[in-house]
């Protein structure tokens, strides 16, 4: 679909509904997880989304974002967070590889993002973690939060 661009607005002008509805409608869905998972093998689900309705037609940003990884300690190993719809075995939108250089090396951040249309109705997202080898760990707190984030930007 071609982008719908608002106008530039004037000084007296009438704003319509059809202007108001090419805005942005902001956060849709926003979950973050505090509690470390340090025992990361299969691909796992890390952060639900809330549900939201989305309305067909609008782009839709969705970022997933952790604050540490640790890769298990072999040279080579890595990392995937992937954000997909509803569950595992969902539709795949992005997926985002950290990958070690040497063996114990920690304190890698990931984040993915992707921009999508979804049809109208109820959806959730999923964000997961999973290691190529090993297990690896994602640590998180109060003041580094791990977090999901559903944004509409707009029509279209």
């Amino acid at each position: 679909m071609a982008i719908n661009p608002n106008t530039d607005f004037s000084s007296g002008a009438v704003l319509t509904a059809a202007q108001q509805n090419r805005f942005p409608r902001g956060v849709m869905a926003f979950n973050s997880a505090t509690a470390t998972d340090a025992s990361i093998t299969v691909e796992e689900i890390q952060i639900t989304s809330s549900s939201f309705t989305a309305v067909a037609n609008r782009y839709y940003r969705i970022t997933y974002y952790e604050p540490q990884l640790a890769t298990p300690a072999t040279s080579g190993v890595f990392m995937v967070g992937r954000i997909k719809l509803t569950n595992l075995s969902g539709t795949q939108y992005t997926s985002s590889i950290v990958q070690n250089q040497a063996a114990n090396v920690t304190n890698y951040t990931l984040t993915t993002s992707a921009v999508t249309t979804f049809s109208a109705g109820s959806v959730v997202i999923v964000a997961s973690l999973t290691t190529s080898s090993g297990t690896g760990s994602a640590t998180r707190s109060a003041t580094a939060p791990a977090y999901l984030l559903v944004e509409d930007i707009g029509p279209a």
